[in-house]
């Protein structure tokens, strides 16, 4: 079974998957998550085809480690991912994936269009970063 991680956002949700071996972590896409429905269909449709066992989200906490309105909404998501796939979901402090994820993919141009092309890579790849730490810690249990 593979691992998956989702990095939670308002309006997109990146997703990343372990390989077959469990071992490394790949970028897989991004949800545009404006319409539930949809959202919840892709992610039941991406647990299925790669044979997901666990789940991990990231947890958007503050600097000094504390919980905001983010955090909430984040935990109330996992909530329902928990009750549509059935798989529990584990959290992880993502407090600095998403500006690793930038520093990887590098600096794009400056128009819209870009800009957003350039989010939309960024999540996904900040799931991966999210996934790598996952099974990195995973590994020193």
């Amino acid at each position: 079974m593979r691992t998956m991680a989702l990095d939670y956002g308002e309006r997109r949700v990146g997703v990343a998957v372990t390989d077959e071996t469990g071992l490394l972590a790949q970028p897989l896409e991004t949800i545009r998550g404006a319409r539930r429905p949809e959202l919840f269909a892709r992610l039941l449709e991406l647990v299925r085809k790669y044979e997901v066992g666990t789940l991990v989200l990231g947890l958007p906490l503050h600097m000094d480690g504390g919980s905001g309105d983010q955090a909430a909404a984040t935990r109330r998501f996992g909530d329902e991912v928990e009750k549509r796939t059935g798989l529990a979901v584990h959290y992880l402090d993502e407090r600095w994936t998403s500006r690793e994820a930038e520093r990887v993919l590098g600096e794009a141009g400056s128009s819209r269009q870009r800009q957003q092309k350039k989010r939309e890579r960024t999540d996904p790849v900040a799931a991966a970063l999210l996934l790598r730490t996952w099974l990195d810690r995973e590994a020193r249990r």
